[in-house]
C-alpha cells in the first residue's frame, strides 16, 4: 500500500469516527450533557483547590506524634522517601530523612532562610552526594525539632548552591536519637 493510499484510509477512518460521535451526540443528548457537566464540575474543583504537583519533593508527610512521648512517625511518601517538616532554629523547613547522609545537609537557599550565611571561602570540605561531589561549608545548627523531638547543637553542612535540591536530615541528627526504626511504610523516631 502506498503512503497516499494509507493517508486516504486514515482520513476516511477519522471522518467516519467523527460522524459516529456526532450521530451519538444527536441521539443521546442527555448522556453527553451529563458527561459534559461532570467534566466541568471536576475542572472547577481542580481550579478551586491548591495546584496539583507531581514532583516528589512537593509531597511531604507530616510527622505524627506517637502516643509515646518523644516519639514521632513519618509515613513514606513518593518512591519510599521520608519527607517531613522540621523546625530548624525556629523556622519550618521541608526535609528528607536520609540515613545515608553523615550530617544534616542544608541547601544554600534553606540555610539563608534560617539566617545562616556562608561565604565562598567557608566551603572548606567536600562531600560525595547523589549528584556527585560537592563543596560544603561546616556549620552548627542550634536546634532541630520534629514533632515532640528536639536535638540541640547539631553538626551540619551547607551545600554549595545548585548541588542539592533538598535539605537532608542525616545521621548527625538521627544518631542522637534512642531509636530510628522502620515499621512497614512508616519511619519511627524516638528521642
Amino acid at each position: 500500500m502506498s503512503s497516499a493510499t494509507a493517508s486516504l484510509f486514515v482520513s476516511v477512518a477519522l471522518a467516519a469516527l467523527g460522524a459516529a460521535g456526532f450521530a451519538y451526540t444527536l441521539t443521546h443528548p442527555g448522556v453527553v450533557a451529563n458527561f459534559a457537566s461532570k467534566m466541568l464540575a471536576a475542572s472547577e474543583t481542580l481550579q478551586d483547590d491548591e495546584p496539583i504537583s507531581t514532583t516528589p519533593s512537593a509531597r511531604r508527610a507530616q510527622a505524627v506524634s506517637d502516643p509515646e512521648p518523644g516519639s514521632v512517625s513519618i509515613p513514606a511518601g513518593d518512591y519510599g522517601h521520608f519527607r517531613t517538616e522540621a523546625e530548624i532554629n525556629g523556622r519550618s523547613i521541608d526535609v528528607m530523612v536520609d540515613t545515608g547522609a553523615s550530617l544534616v545537609a542544608l541547601t544554600q537557599e534553606d540555610a539563608n532562610r534560617l539566617g545562616i550565611y556562608v561565604r565562598p571561602d567557608d566551603f572548606t570540605h567536600t562531600a560525595k552526594t547523589a549528584n556527585g561531589t560537592a563543596r560544603v561549608a561546616p556549620v552548627t545548627i542550634s536546634r532541630i525539632t520534629i514533632g515532640d523531638i528536639t536535638v540541640r547543637n547539631v553538626p551540619a553542612v551547607v551545600s554549595e548552591r545548585g548541588k542539592s535540591d533538598q535539605t537532608l536530615l542525616g545521621m548527625s541528627f538521627l544518631g542522637r536519637l534512642s531509636r530510628v526504626e522502620m515499621r512497614g511504610g512508616t519511619l519511627v523516631l524516638q528521642e
